[in-house]
């Protein structure tokens, strides 16, 4: 009870709720506490939180909408996650952002936690392309189904067009596309090649392209691991890159153009 009385006391306002009486614990000692934490508390309320999300989300979406199940369920869930971890959120530069138009979000990829640290504070309405294999997951598979999150078959490049141009025609202003270019986590931490998908998305569709460097989530959670560190994420939201009048034969030079700018936001880390 004292560990739990330590996370909780003398908050101060971030954007993820983080205490701070938690960043002043020295870090040997929180290392060897945190696990208790991690197993007994953490984990038991993430499990809880998508269970009770996933059931809330499929009513939701279709007797009310998809958006307010994703800004109202899904939202929720990422800030949950992240409070409880504990992870305090920075976001740069969301205030330029026009939130009636619809972006193809892409972000750099390091972590699971990326995916509740980008839900749960960049501030827009976002579905996300998953690989297929999501789909079995009970539960979970049927509350992003309902929210409209787009499964997509990496081995089937044909399949997968084909569910997000699908996707694409059912969106309403104001809701984007979130993808992961580099298609799997970076192991490394190095930035790793990017795919196409995304970019031929936003030319074919001409929406605009939303680079997001994400700062910080390889050391909460890196990748293959279970082990949780709390600590501090970033995420720096660039100006959009307008795909208004490219072909498709602009893809290489777009991707390029967009992946050094998330590169350059990665060297903004002082760890790097």
């Amino acid at each position: 009870m004292q560990f739990a009385g330590a996370l909780i006391s003398r908050p101060v306002v971030y954007d993820s709720g983080m205490s701070e009486s938690l960043v002043s614990m020295s870090r040997p000692v929180w290392l060897r506490v945190y696990p208790l934490w991690q197993w007994l508390v953490f984990m038991p309320i993430a499990v809880l939180a998508t269970l009770v999300g996933a059931f809330l989300a499929v009513p939701m979406a279709v007797l009310v909408s998809p958006r307010l199940a994703n800004l109202y369920v899904a939202v929720p869930w990422g800030r949950v996650l992240t409070f409880f971890a504990p992870v305090r959120v920075i976001v740069e530069g969301a205030e330029a952002l026009d939130r009636s138009r619809s972006y193809v979000l892409v972000a750099n990829h390091q972590s699971q936690f990326d995916i509740p640290v980008i839900y749960g504070h960049c501030g827009l309405d976002l579905r996300w392309v998953m690989k297929a294999e999501l789909r079995k997951v009970p539960f979970i598979a049927q509350g992003c189904r309902a929210i409209g999150h787009i499964f997509v078959d990496r081995g089937n490049p044909d399949q997968a067009r084909q569910a997000v141009n699908a996707a694409v025609a059912r969106l309403k202003p104001g809701t984007g596309i979130l993808f992961f270019p580099e298609g799997t986590r970076s192991r490394s931490g190095k930035l790793l090649d990017f795919k196409k998908g995304a970019f031929r998305v936003a030319i074919e569709q001409r929406m605009p392209l939303l680079p997001v460097t994400v700062i910080g989530s390889r050391d909460v959670m890196p990748a293959d691991s279970l082990r949780i560190t709390p600590g501090t994420v970033r995420l720096l939201i660039h100006p959009p890159v307008e795909t208004e009048g490219m072909q498709l034969s602009d893809l290489r030079r777009l991707s390029d153009e967009v992946r050094t700018i998330i590169a350059d936001g990665l060297k903004t880390d002082s760890g790097s």
